[in-house]
């Protein structure tokens, strides 16, 4: 199977934003992150859910393995954004 190109944002030159909401997400999350390679956080999240996760090639992890990783990054980053819209919603109706 051919590998995806790079996901890119519906807003262009949101790389950075999203980049640092991910690792401010992660870093709630307990994880360790360095605020200059976000993305390595994975390789923390792979260690603490028992997945070998190496830098490079990893034709070796199953689609399921892979999908756990993602899934606790990516659950985590929309778990935020839902709270943060309804704080949002709950502050527009008491200034109504």
């Amino acid at each position: 199977m051919a590998r995806r190109s790079r996901r890119k944002h519906l807003v262009p030159g949101a790389d950075a934003q999203m980049s640092a909401f991910k690792a401010e997400v992660m870093r709630r999350e307990g994880y360790v992150v360095n605020p200059s390679r976000p993305d390595d956080v994975k390789y923390e999240v792979a260690k603490s859910l028992g997945i070998p996760l190496e830098h490079g090639y990893n034709g070796q992890l199953s689609t399921e393995s892979a999908g756990q990783i993602g899934g606790q990054i990516g659950g985590a980053m929309v778990k935020e954004l839902v709270r943060m819209a309804q704080e949002k919603l709950a502050r527009q109706n008491t200034e109504h």
